[in-house]
């Protein structure tokens, strides 16, 4: 069942006692609004309560601050400074999010690029004509998840906790494949519902190389160039989907950068993005298999996540270690990085798990 609207939906709204009470009566009022406007509605009949044993005069000034009183909550600011607000409007602090890629993010020079542009870019814009996809691929522990948290978090302070940012797992939400239309409805009404909320929503689709051929397309509409459907505009909505598909692809760009003595750092976007799309597109096991998705150009950027290398490996290594309260000392560090395996067999440049193992190796060594 999709959520109601948000606890931004009576901001700026003055609201009489009498008014909140036949609200709720008559069930117009959602849950959050029934909690901020109690809170308000409380300090009414608090006043009321006081103003009863005291002459005509004391009532009206009581009533008059009461009023006041309700009205300074009912401020947006105010308000969305105590509970959760839907962020529809307010900028982007687009130097916070560079900070986190640079300071969290290891050996991802493409995606911290092309993430930062596209979220900044889409956040800024006032007339955007369509929600923003984009669609992460790479092999598992390079980043994918991560940085989808860091996006959850620089767009609202509870990052994937907020009850504006939604997460479906295939193989939790979506296990079986005789019930594709009854998920397809359920998808459909969860969006359509959470976005009639808050405009600013963000939906984010883990393992969809796991999701049946045929079920992301029924969210086609909500990505599409429409300025309504139904009364409601998705254009304000971002789309994050995760993947592990495409990543021999990657892999089989990067090492030959490697073997041709090319610096990991030159590659570049338009060296993988034209082959991942058409490469996810072909691949039945994609979740994106011939989707229409692909074959519209709804999805603005194929962001490639490169297989990390012994060095990246050392980087989560000494983090890890550090947020744990320990000295992150090289020896230390380079034994963790040793145990872990690397690929092709020959050369042992890339780690086969990227950093996702990272905390069950150091917790051997504290």
């Amino acid at each position: 069942k999709a959520r109601g609207r948000g606890s931004d939906a009576f901001a700026g709204r003055k609201w009489s006692a009498v008014a909140v009470i036949a609200r709720v009566r008559w069930g117009v009022l959602s849950s959050m609004e029934v909690v901020g406007s109690g809170f308000r509605l409380g300090l009414v009949l608090l006043f009321f309560h006081l103003s009863l044993a005291v002459e005509p005069l004391s009532l009206g000034i009581a009533i008059g601050a009461a009023s006041a009183l309700t009205g300074f909550l009912s401020y947006p600011r105010f308000y969305c400074g105590m509970v959760e607000c839907c962020r529809q409007e307010e900028p982007l602090n687009s130097t916070a999010l560079q900070l986190d890629l640079q300071n969290k993010l290891f050996g991802q020079h493409l995606a911290k690029d092309v993430i930062l542009k596209a979220i900044t870019g889409f956040m800024s814009n006032q007339n955007t004509k369509k929600p923003l996809v984009l669609s992460l691929h790479g092999w598992t522990g390079t980043g994918k998840n991560f940085i989808s948290k860091i996006i959850s978090e620089n767009i609202y302070e509870k990052g994937l906790n907020s009850k504006y940012v939604h997460l479906f797992v295939s193989t939790i939400h979506f296990q079986h494949d005789s019930q594709l239309n009854v998920y397809k409805d359920q998808l459909q009404a969860w969006i359509r519902g959470n976005v009639s909320a808050c405009a600013r929503s963000i939906f984010i689709f883990d393992e969809m190389d796991k999701m049946h051929p045929g079920l992301i397309d029924a969210i086609k509409p909500f990505l599409d160039y429409y300025e309504q459907i139904d009364g409601v505009s998705y254009q304000k909505a971002i789309f994050i989907f995760l993947s592990n598909a495409g990543g021999d692809l990657i892999t089989q760009v990067a090492l030959e950068f490697w073997k041709s003595g090319k610096k990991r750092e030159d590659m570049q976007l338009k060296d993988l993005e034209p082959i991942l799309s058409v490469g996810v597109f072909n691949n039945k096991n994609s979740g994106l298999w011939h989707s229409s998705l692909i074959d519209k150009n709804l999805i603005d950027y194929f962001v490639p996540f490169l297989p990390l290398e012994y060095r990246h490996v050392k980087r989560c290594i000494t983090i890890e270690l550090q947020a744990r309260g320990h000295k992150a000392d090289p020896e230390t560090v380079t034994k963790i990085t040793e145990e872990m395996t690397y690929f092709p067999k020959t050369e042992k440049i890339y780690s086969d798990k990227g950093c996702k193992t990272v905390p069950a190796k150091v917790d051997l060594h504290i």
